[in-house]
């Protein structure tokens, strides 16, 4: 039980993910199935919060506002019209992080409803990907 809660509490945290727990889960001897709900779950406790919370920051942001933020949010401004809140939390679990994804697409004008759908999709199936080639590929050097 407690191997399951280090996976949830992994998944949670910014940067550990579910490109990381899911894999160090099943490498463990864990149940695949178990460890890549629980990350999943893991992962949506904490993006859900940073998606509703949003306008608060934008407010405290707004009273902050500098130079070397705006420098910033030029740049991560040309990735958005690049790639569109579709691409940028879709590569956000493998590039960036699920959290600073959501957070940059928040940022850069993205509904909640949608940074929430897309986020669920992208992590979703992350989750899946990770934990189907971690499994198979774990199988596969066992036999």
């Amino acid at each position: 039980m407690w191997e399951y809660l280090l996976i949830f509490l992994g998944a949670a945290i910014p940067w550990f993910e579910i490109a990381l727990v899911i894999p160090f889960g099943i490498l463990s001897g864990l149940n695949p199935f178990i460890v890549i709900v629980t990350a999943f779950i893991g992962n949506m406790v904490t993006i859900i919060p940073l998606i509703i919370g949003f306008e608060k920051f934008k407010q405290w942001r707004a009273k902050r506002n500098n130079q070397n933020q705006a420098k910033r949010e030029n740049k991560a401004r040309t990735l958005w019209n690049k790639y569109g809140l579709p691409g940028m939390i879709m590569l956000g679990p493998i590039l960036i992080g699920s959290h600073i994804a959501a957070f940059i697409g928040m940022t850069l004008g993205a509904k909640k409803r949608a940074t929430l759908i897309w986020s669920t999709v992208s992590i979703g199936a992350w989750s899946l990907v990770f934990g189907v080639v971690t499994a198979l590929g774990f199988d596969l050097f066992t036999k």
